[in-house]
This record gives structure tokens, sequence and C-alpha cells, in this order.
């Protein structure tokens, strides 16, 4: 038609592409800013397995507990603290007094009084923004029982929020270690046109990488003290179920 001018549209970008991009940053960006708290943290951890102490990991529900626990390659040592509590009361809904998630505190030392977490063994609690009253309450009592309590945390999420426990405190702030897994704030890397939200989280890939990164190292320490760790293979390798069993019963009479 006379007149139309013709709109050319932007290349559309490719955002399977941006989040490669944006994940390869990411672990760019934790292999050069926590280095040193990795070989801390393996450093710990290698002493603990050496001396026979338990290693456990809590999450709050971002992967790292699945991805480390009974994985072919993994640490056999690494062992998931888990807990659940149920109410069940069918009263009708009111409204609350915004003291409730307080009035959970102290569950956690009940909880470590009936696991088999005991002084000397390591915690790794994994809490992307380290303010609820879970973890912060776990970490307080973990370190009040002499366990050695290693953060994974967002430093920059975290410092923006304020800690839902009664000491003010966050995860950070109450580990012996604290390791930033460097996601950004609100956790997702990717910000779309048109979309309410950003999308793909960084915290559950970065945590990972990390926590393996922690195990290499491990390794290589305990091998230096001609201590060799319980690995499993996979049960899908025959004969795999043999060496497991084994492997798993020589872990219970050392704990390496």
């Amino acid at each position: 038609m006379p007149g139309r001018r013709r709109v050319i549209l932007a290349q559309p970008f490719d955002l399977k592409q941006v989040y490669f991009q944006k994940i390869n940053e990411l672990i760019q960006r934790v292999e050069q800013t926590q280095s040193e708290a990795i070989d801390q943290a393996s450093a710990i951890i290698a002493g603990a397995v050496e001396q026979g102490r338990g290693l456990h990991v809590f999450d709050t529900g971002h992967m790292l507990d699945s991805e480390l626990i009974d994985r072919a390659g993994g640490l056999y040592s690494f062992k998931r603290l888990s807990m659940r509590f149920e109410i069940d009361n069918d009263v009708r809904k009111r409204p609350q007094d915004g003291e409730k998630d307080r009035s959970l505190e102290g569950l956690m030392k009940y909880a470590l009084k009936s696991s088999n977490v005991q002084p000397g063994d390591v915690l790794v609690i994994g809490s992307v923004s380290g303010k609820t009253v879970f973890p912060v309450d776990l970490a307080f009592e973990a370190r009040q029982l002499g366990v050695t309590v290693i953060a994974l945390t967002s430093l920059t999420y975290s410092r923006l929020l304020k800690s839902d426990h009664s000491t003010g405190k966050r995860l950070f702030e109450l580990a012996d270690l604290a390791i930033d897994n460097c996601a950004p704030a609100l956790d997702a890397m990717i910000e779309v046109p048109d979309m309410d939200a950003a999308i793909c989280p960084a915290s559950g890939i970065s945590s990972a990488v990390i926590m393996w990164a922690i195990e290499a190292r491990t390794v290589q320490l305990l091998l230096e003290r001609e201590i060799k760790p319980t690995v499993l293979k996979s049960i899908n390798n025959p004969g795999s179920d043999k060496f497991n069993e084994t492997q798993m019963l020589r872990y219970q009479e050392t704990g390496h």
C-alpha cells in the first residue's frame, strides 16, 4: 500500500544460547572467586573423614541433597540429614500473628539430638536466601553441639534480606565457613521481555558444581594421607553390586 512503511523486527535472541552463556559465566565466577573457600571446605571434610566423623547434608530443596547422596562416583560418606514435622489440625483458618515461623525455633535442637549427628561432624547446609528459620536455626544449634557448619548460599541475595530467626543472623553469619554459590538476587539469571519474572535459577547448578569440586579436592587430600575413601560404582555395571556392598561395609567399619 502507498505510504506504508515496512517494519523490520529485531533479530530474536535465542534463550537457550543465553542460558548456556549465563551458566558458563556462573561456573567461571564460582571457580575464580570461591576456589579458596572450596579448598578450606575440602580440608575440613578430609580431616573429618580421616577421623571417622560424619558428613551430613541439609538442603532446602534445590537439588543439593539429591545430587550428592548415593551417586555413582560420589563420596559415600556424604549422608542426607532430613526431617519432617507434620501437624494435623483442621480448625478453621484465621489470621496469624506474624510469629508463626519463630515458633519453629528449637525444633532443630530436638532434631539434632534425635539424629546421628555428633560433635566433630561436618554439616553442609544449602539455602539460597539463608534467611529462613529452619536452615538458620539448624546452623545455630549445630554450632552449639560442636559441629562444623559449611554454608552454601547466595551472598548477594542474602545480604539484601532480613533474617526470620530471633538472632537476626543469616546462614552465612552463623556458619564456620560460607561458600558463595554466586547466584544473583532472586536466583533467576535471565530477564525476558514481556515476562513478569526472570527465568532459569542459578543456585542448584552452582551448588552442585561447588560440592563436586569439594569432592575432587577432598579425594586428593585423602589419597595424599594414604586413605582411600569409599566411592560407589554405577549399579548398571556388571559386578558393581558386589563391589558396592564391600565398599559400604568398609565405610560402616571405618567411616572412610
